[in-house]
């Protein structure tokens, strides 16, 4: 299977500014723990984090179904590459 991040440099250029905010986030969360900020302040900051990763990873999969997907299955590839997108689902709890 073809293997990488998106040569199409807009879709990266969404991916890598998601990916961003979570870090920014993250940040945000570590000063905040080492500042000894209030707990649920710093859970709904962590609660950020996760949904801008999850947001980045939603773009990268539906990269990864319209480009390596729609290529494995055009070379014969379909079980395979259903299988990998259904154990990526699995680790993710759904």
């Amino acid at each position: 299977m073809p293997k990488g991040i998106p040569r199409d440099k807009s879709v990266k250029h969404i991916i890598l500014h998601r990916l961003k905010i979570a870090g920014g986030h993250l940040d945000k969360v570590v000063e905040m723990v080492e500042k000894g900020e209030y707990c649920i302040d710093v859970i709904h900051q962590s609660l950020a984090v996760q949904a801008a990763l999850r947001e980045a990873d939603k773009v990268i999969l539906k990269n990864h179904l319209k480009t390596c997907v729609v290529s494995a299955i055009k070379r014969g590839k379909e079980r395979e590459v259903i299988a990998e997108v259904m154990k990526v689902m699995d680790k993710n709890g759904h």
